[in-house]
């Protein structure tokens, strides 16, 4: 028995210096273990920090080459149509959304009136060429009769030089010599007469017998009339001056008196379209006219269209406001201002319709890259 119990306690503390051998061995695994996580914690946070300043540095270096800006719009050429005569209106050839062509009739006015002052302005040109050529004739004749007129003076004066020369002498009595005189003071009266009335024939012909007829100032006014009332007539009748999609049709009806000026309805064109941007002056840096571009209209989510930068324009678009900033006073607040800018589209896919108005983002490629010199 004594045997049993001392070969028990030996085992007992076998087991118990195994146990005890575990522990210590746990302990220093969680001590190595805790050891190096205190180690591994900074060199990840400070690792993790440099990663993030090397990708924002790297981001930095290689995306100075664009401007990107998203305050764009689609803008096209648009016109409110009129035009500057009134009348009745007699037809509306289009509708509400139409494509029309350029030179392609929109509306007409009532032509009568405009018909009948054409046909007055021709009438009046046409009495303006018979008074001319009347006035030339009437000069021509009244050149005739002052010749004649000439030679019946120049015969007055000899008669009365002679008798001039043969009253003292008592060849000829006072009573003749006195019927010379008048008689060729009235020759030559006449004569003066006859030239002044010549002289009013030819101010009409502007002091030129042989003036074109069409150079006169009379053919010139009447012929001016005639082109008013013409184009007049033109006007009545409203074409599209480029291609696109008239709006607002309903506002103009048959028969509603039109006035001058008035517009009837919108025009908007389907070539000349354009994106308007407005970056911040900031972002300017590096843009110049020419540098390509990517635009993305918000309608049409994955496409792509081309363009340039046509231009820039030469004042903010607060310069242009009706109350522009003062920054005169002592309480100023310095301001971002932002810079119209226009793109021109070279391409972009086919099929799809680019509307006035419509939101877009465009993305300038500038060529310039940042340095790291910059940064010193």
């Amino acid at each position: 028995m004594s045997q049993i119990g001392t070969t028990a306690g030996v085992v007992t503390r076998d087991a118990d210096s195994r146990e005890t051998g575990g522990r210590e061995a746990k302990t220093r695994a969680e001590d190595t273990s805790r050891n190096a996580g205190r180690l591994l914690r900074p060199i990840l946070m400070i690792g993790g920090v440099l990663l993030i300043l090397l990708a924002v540095l790297l981001y930095w270096l290689f995306t100075g080459g664009s401007v990107s800006v998203t305050d764009t719009y689609v803008k096209a050429a648009r016109v409110n149509l009129s035009t500057d005569v009134s009348g009745l209106v007699e037809q509306v050839a289009v509708h509400d959304h139409e494509a029309v062509q350029p030179g392609q009739v929109l509306f007409r006015l009532d032509p009568t009136r405009f018909v009948v002052a054409e046909d007055a302005a021709r009438a009046q040109l046409a009495e303006v060429v018979q008074q001319i050529h009347a006035a030339r004739h009437a000069y021509e004749a009244q050149l005739a009769k002052i010749r004649v007129q000439q030679s019946v003076v120049e015969n007055d004066r000899l008669n009365y030089q002679r008798y001039a020369s043969l009253v003292h002498g008592g060849g000829v009595t006072q009573s003749d010599y006195d019927d010379a005189k008048f008689k060729y003071e009235g020759a030559q009266a006449d004569l003066e007469a006859m030239q002044a009335e010549a002289g009013v024939d030819l101010a009409k012909l502007s002091g030129d017998a042989k003036i074109h007829t069409a150079d006169t100032p009379q053919y010139k006014a009447a012929a001016a009339a005639l082109a008013t009332a013409e184009l007049n007539y033109r006007h009545s009748i409203v074409r599209a001056p480029f291609a696109g999609v008239v709006t607002e049709t309903e506002h103009l009806q048959r028969g509603m008196y039109l006035p001058a000026g008035t517009a009837a309805f919108g025009l908007v064109s389907t070539t000349d379209v354009w994106i308007r941007a407005q970056p911040k002056e900031t972002a300017l840096t590096w843009v110049k006219p020419g540098d390509k571009v990517n635009i993305h209209v918000d309608t049409y989510p994955g496409k792509l269209w081309h363009g340039v930068v046509a231009s820039i324009s030469p004042a903010s678009g607060s310069s242009f406001s009706i109350l522009p900033a003062q920054n005169s006073s002592g309480n100023w607040v310095k301001v971002v201002q932002r810079i119209p800018l226009r793109v021109a589209i070279t391409s972009g896919p086919t099929g799809l319709v680019l509307r006035n108005g419509m939101t877009a983002e465009v993305d300038i490629i500038t060529g310039h890259q940042h340095k790291l010199s910059n940064l010193f």
